[in-house]
C-alpha cells in the first residue's frame, strides 16, 4: 500500500494590535500675556498598509516543499511564465466560535480550510469526483503568516497543483480550469503507476510518463468509522476485476489490482480505494 500526499497544516496565532494616540495641550498662567511657545508638530507613524490577501487566478512557481508548507511567501508570476500552481479560490476564515476568537492554527480553523479547498476543486477542474480521484490533480491551501495574522488577515488561499511523481510538481500550461471537463481523464492528468500498486517499487506518475499500470476505477465507502482491513479489501475484489475486464483487449487474459484505504488514510479523509490494471 502506498500513502497519498499528506499535509499537516500549522500556522501562528492571530493577534490584535492597539495603537494609542496622545495629544499635547498648551496652558498659560495669569498675568502678562505672553506669546505661547512654539509647539512641535505632532507626528504619527504611518499605518501599515492592510494585507490585500491573495488573488484568484494568480500563478506561482512553487517547489514541492513550498507546496506542503502551511504558509507561502513565494511571489506570484505572470501565468505565461513557468509555474506549478494556480489559485482557484480564496475565502475568509471564520475564527469566531461562541464569541471566542480561535487561533489560525486551531483544529476547527484548519478543518474549515482543509475541507473548503478540496470541495471547491471539483467545480474548478470539472468532470466527476471519480475523474478527479483518478487524476494527479490536487488542491493545496495556505493561511496567513504570523505577521499577517497579527495585522488582522483572515484569508485562506486554495491552489490547484499537478503531481508529477512522489515528490514533484509538474509545470502547468496556463491553469487547470476545466481540465477534467471532457470525456475521460487526459493522460497528462491521469494517474498511472510504475509497477503494480502492491509492488515495492510502485510510484504514482502521470500517464503521459513511462508507466506499466493505470488507475481505472474508484471504490467509495460511506461508513463514518473505518470498517477494518478485511472489509475494505473485500469490497474491491469483484468491482476491480470487472473494471479491468471491461478495458482489457482480451477479457480472458488480464491483470488487475486493488489499492484499498488504510486506517491512517481514512482518518485523513480518503474513504475510497482504487482499481488498477496493467497498461
Amino acid at each position: 500500500m502506498t500513502g497519498s500526499l499528506r499535509r499537516v497544516r500549522r500556522a501562528a496565532n492571530a493577534g490584535a494590535a492597539l495603537l494609542a494616540l496622545t495629544g499635547l495641550v498648551a496652558c498659560s498662567g495669569g498675568g502678562e500675556e505672553k506669546e505661547p511657545p512654539p509647539t512641535a508638530p505632532s507626528t504619527q507613524a504611518p499605518a501599515a498598509a492592510p494585507d490585500p490577501g491573495p488573488t484568484a487566478g494568480a500563478c506561482y512557481p512553487l517547489p514541492y516543499d513550498a507546496a506542503v508548507a502551511p504558509t507561502s511567501e513565494v511571489e506570484a508570476v505572470d501565468c505565461e511564465q513557468p509555474h506549478t500552481s494556480v489559485t482557484f479560490a480564496i475565502g475568509t476564515i471564520d475564527a469566531f466560535v461562541d464569541g471566542h476568537l480561535l487561533a489560525v492554527d486551531s483544529e476547527k480553523v484548519q478543518a474549515q480550510v482543509s475541507s473548503a479547498c478540496p470541495t471547491q476543486l471539483l467545480s474548478y477542474v470539472g468532470g466527476t469526483l471519480t475523474d478527479l480521484r483518478l487524476s494527479m490533480i490536487r488542491s493545496i491551501w495556505f493561511t496567513p503568516t504570523v505577521e499577517q495574522s497579527d495585522a488582522g488577515a483572515t484569508w485562506y488561499r486554495c491552489d490547484a497543483v499537478l503531481l508529477d511523481g512522489a515528490s514533484r510538481l509538474a509545470d502547468l500550461d496556463g491553469d487547470l480550469e476545466g481540465a477534467l471537463a471532457g470525456e475521460g481523464v487526459p493522460n497528462k492528468y491521469a494517474m498511472c503507476g510504475t509497477a503494480a500498486p502492491d509492488a515495492e517499487d510502485f510510484e504514482r506518475v502521470r500517464c503521459s510518463a513511462k508507466h506499466s499500470w493505470r488507475a481505472i476505477d474508484v471504490v467509495a465507502f460511506e461508513a463514518v468509522k473505518y470498517p477494518g482491513v478485511k472489509k475494505v479489501r473485500a469490497a474491491g475484489r469483484t468491482r476491480c476485476e470487472d473494471a479491468a475486464a471491461d478495458v482489457a483487449e482480451d477479457p480472458l487474459t488480464f491483470q488487475w489490482g486493488y489499492e484499498w484505504p488504510t486506517k491512517e488514510q481514512w482518518a485523513m479523509g480518503q474513504k475510497f480505494g482504487r482499481c488498477w490494471t496493467a497498461d
